[in-house]
């Protein structure tokens, strides 16, 4: 049993990058789903695929990286509210990751934003995490 699945996602993808894998495959939820389609949108991973096992479900990401020089797309996860510590902020509070460069994804009441669809909706929320 898993307390924390957002923290485990973020896990997930940190390890397979650190190991060089090309694939991760990770337990579905809608909002594990919804932060890999925020990852895609904003160009962090490579494709993604929602597979249904009868069970629970499963994402299967392809992690990308530089052709050349074979880094990561995605340098840091940083998980900031978590279980013990909820952390939330209003639209003029929500910090700017790397100077604007990174995303920061809130669980608000319109879904599950980026930093800027927040501040453009002018809704806050949890902090969720930081990914640059």
């Amino acid at each position: 049993m898993v307390t924390d699945p957002i923290a485990d996602f973020l896990t997930r993808i940190r390890n397979a990058q650190l190991a060089g894998h090309r694939l991760v495959e990770i337990p579905a939820s809608n909002l594990k789903k919804r932060l890999t389609e925020i990852l895609y949108d904003q160009g962090y991973i490579l494709k993604y695929k929602f597979e249904d096992d009868n069970k629970q479900g499963l994402i299967k990401i392809a992690l990308k990286y530089d052709p050349n020089t074979k880094v990561p797309a995605i340098r840091s996860l940083e998980r900031v509210s978590r279980p013990g510590l909820r952390q939330y902020a209003k639209p003029a509070e929500i910090k700017r990751v790397i100077n604007g460069l990174g995303v920061a994804i809130l669980s608000t009441s319109k879904g599950v934003l980026t930093d800027k669809q927040a501040k453009a909706q002018n809704v806050g929320g949890e902090v969720l995490c930081y990914i640059s």
